[in-house]
């Protein structure tokens, strides 16, 4: 993913010259927009499957375009991330048997670039494909599902952050910036509506969405310091002998950070418009 961000990101700002070169001087316009579609991750308990457990997502934004060719979009989305290693074809994931779910509240930033001219209510110009890069700040609060009860994982410190096992390592924070960035394609349907379709992954610079990225830590000495919840649900591993002594071992894979993805369809409607450039452009 990290060639796919750098990829998208040369994209977005070799083009962007090209639009401030070749932008209509005379032609600009305001669009208000919900987005409806699902998100899902890839972390440490879904290491590579897209769109697996996929959970719905909603959103709105406010969209500056620019010129034909270049647009500014702000917006708010909300969506639900999940996983469980039980459900895993993975043997050790199966043997580790940890799950999570957490809401994600987001608001962002980006720029777009169209790859042909298009105006919202044109005639001429209606449809294109583009692609998008940005800035967000986001908020998450990964749960573990415990006995039937869904528990807040990051107040338990299930890696033995800040404890006398742990005690450089602080708790992770649940609110994180991120980058998106993806592909789309717009179309219109009526004189004022457009419709789109997007995909859109975040890059995090956290690996804690799912609650998982270090080692095993002693469950005895965290039930002390964290309490018996703590303890249970930082080691849940299972074998046919019971559960396993994983002390020291890992638990995730630290090296790596945590993704997760939009993707749905879009509908806007164009609130102002330059008249010189509005409906049956030609």
């Amino acid at each position: 993913m990290k060639k796919q961000s750098l990829v998208i990101l040369f994209l977005v700002c070799a083009l962007q010259q090209y639009a401030q070169k070749n932008n209509h001087r005379d032609f600009y316009s305001y669009d208000l927009g919900l987005f409806l579609g699902s998100t899902y991750y890839i972390g440490e308990l879904n290491t590579r499957d897209h769109f697996n457990g996929d959970s719905p997502a909603l959103g709105l934004f406010y969209r500056f375009n620019y010129s034909p060719r270049f647009s500014f979009r702000g917006g708010v989305q909300v969506g639900n991330v999940k996983a469980d290693d039980s459900q895993s074809e993975n043997s050790n994931q199966i043997e580790r048997n940890l799950n999570f779910k957490t809401n994600i509240y987001e608001c962002y930033a980006i720029s777009e670039f169209n790859f042909v001219e298009y105006l919202i209510g044109s005639k001429k110009y209606i449809f294109s494909p583009y692609v998008f890069l940005g800035i967000n700040l986001f908020r998450f609060n990964p749960m573990a599902n415990i006995g039937g009860s869904w528990v807040e994982l990051n107040r338990l410190c299930t890696e033995g952050q800040k404890t006398t096992q742990n005690p450089n390592q602080s708790p992770y924070s649940l609110t994180q910036v991120g980058i998106p960035f993806g592909v789309g394609f717009k179309l219109n349907v009526a004189n004022r509506f457009a419709l789109g379709l997007e995909w859109s992954p975040r890059k995090t610079f956290t690996d804690y969405l799912d609650d998982v990225s270090g080692k095993y830590v002693d469950p005895m000495q965290l039930s002390k310091e964290k309490g018996t919840t703590a303890a249970l649900l930082s080691n849940r591993s299972i074998s046919s002998d019971g559960l396993i002594n994983n002390t020291g071992k890992l638990r995730g894979n630290p090296n790596t950070k945590d993704w997760y993805f939009y993707y749905g369809i879009t509908l806007s409607m164009v609130l102002k418009q330059t008249p010189k450039e509005c409906r049956g452009v030609k």
